[in-house]
């Protein structure tokens, strides 16, 4: 009996529908789940849950130097709170998205559990996952400047200062040169996000694999694979490629039902491009201090965070993975299909991206996020013929490196900041890319 691969399993939708699912006892025949992954073993009883909505705080900076009389113009601004309600994901938000903070933004946190403080923790100012400029999306009027979200874990109290950066030119005078160093205002309408995920208490239900509910898109082993290409595509397909598809295994997905996405967040119709020519890798700035069995509950604020707070209609990233190589569906529409996502500015179009929750610029990925990104874009750049050891042209729809119509060269599998100019998805994750189109390349047959 044929099911079907739903896009977000838990929104019976019939747009959302993507693939045709493999009968379970065809996708038993994949490979084990990576160390420390949730069990790989296909669910004919997904989980149902009972479920705590998230929340979120928005608390207006204010001045913290000596004269208020600056307002919104002070070059340092903050707030200190040991009465708020339980979050555990903090970001910094301001009115203007094309607006750049010049400074340092750093909070500290109260544990709920134990009473006390952390020490200081940066966040990332440039946050550059965004949507195209001109798209629907980022001229909505909702958008707004963001800091990357930060990971804190459940937590009661918070202090947060942002401090302009000072920036020293030398200017020539009737009487010499002269030093001075100038302060770039803060961006207006400075807010503090404390992001709450909610709970998804989770159960087990006599629901089939692949029914509206299901928690997980199970694994394929590759004839399995192969023939769902076929079936999906293979109108498109040349001679050649029906006879040998270079495509990967489809890999175990858990969907937006399994982390528990409050539907009710995201607008309602998806949005698709013609297909898939690469796959940039992000990761999410949010830090490493998260277990992988917290995975769920920061999606669910950083998915909280990209729409309630940044302004997105739904999360950036098209998938996620976490740091024991668990993937994970993203942006709702259809894990085959190309849904256009907000994620690296300027080449959303014909691509997708994958975000590893944690971040990475001293931090080395584990193995298991590198073989789960291999595995992930052999799959879906197979259904669209793309080599993930090859280059694509993708055209630039405007950005800090390369001006609007500028058709770019670009590895298939590439860096976030090979289309934009930042630090994603930090240097310990980017220099191990190669490592990924050779895996992702191998796992395609090629």
């Amino acid at each position: 009996m044929r099911g079907f691969l739903a896009s977000s399993i838990g929104v019976m939708c019939a747009a959302a529908l993507a693939l045709p699912l493999t009968p379970p006892a065809a996708a038993t025949t994949a490979g084990a789940a990576p160390s420390g992954a949730r069990s790989a073993t296909v669910a004919t009883a997904p989980r149902t849950s009972s479920e705590i909505p998230g929340s979120t705080q928005s608390l207006p900076l204010t001045p913290l130097t000596r004269d208020r009389a600056l307002g919104p113009a002070a070059p340092e601004q903050g707030l200190t709170r040991d009465d708020v309600r339980h979050f555990s994901l903090v970001g910094v938000i301001w009115d203007n998205p094309d607006t750049v903070l010049h400074g340092s933004v750093q909070v500290r946190t109260r544990a709920t559990a134990s009473g006390a403080w952390t020490g200081w923790q940066d966040l990332e100012t440039h946050n550059d996952d965004a949507a195209d400029p001109g798209t629907a999306e980022r001229t909505s009027g909702r958008v707004r400047g963001s800091t990357a979200p930060l990971w804190v874990g459940d937590s009661d109290g918070v202090e947060v200062r942002v401090r302009a950066e000072g920036e020293r030119r030398t200017d020539e005078t009737a009487r010499g040169t002269r030093t001075a160093t100038a302060v770039a205002p803060l961006p207006s309408g400075l807010r503090l996000e404390l992001v709450d995920p909610g709970e998804q208490k989770l159960t087990r239900a006599a629901v089939p694999a692949g029914a509206p509910g299901a928690t997980e898109i199970p694994a394929l082993g590759r004839a399995a694979t192969e023939a769902e290409l076929l079936a999906l595509r293979g109108g498109e397909l040349t001679a050649a490629q029906r006879a040998r598809p270079y495509i990967g295994p489809r890999p175990r997905i858990i969907t937006r039902r399994g982390w528990g996405a409050d539907e009710k967040l995201r607008e309602k119709k998806f949005v698709y491009t013609k297909k898939v020519k690469a796959a940039f890798v992000h990761h999410t700035a949010s830090g490493n201090g998260y277990r992988c069995s917290q995975a769920d509950s920061v999606i669910r604020g950083i998915y909280r965070y990209h729409v309630k707070s940044m302004g997105w209609r739904d999360i950036g990233y098209n998938f996620l993975v976490d740091k024991c190589g668990n993937i994970y569906e993203g942006r709702a529409g259809g894990v085959a299909k190309p849904v256009l996502g907000a994620h690296t500015l300027g080449f959303n179009t014909n691509s997708m991206g994958i975000a590893v929750i944690g971040s990475f610029g001293s931090s080395k990925p584990p193995g298991a996020v590198l073989r789960a990104i291999a595995r992930l874009t052999a799959w879906k750049l197979g259904l669209y013929g793309a080599n993930p050891r090859g280059k694509t042209y993708l055209k630039s729809a405007g950005g800090n490196l390369y001006r609007k119509g500028k058709n770019v060269r670009l590895n298939v599998i590439s860096g976030h900041r090979d289309g934009f100019a930042t630090e994603c998805p930090g240097w310990q994750l980017y220099r191990k890319l190669g490592t990924a189109r050779s895996t992702a390349a191998r796992y395609q047959g090629r």
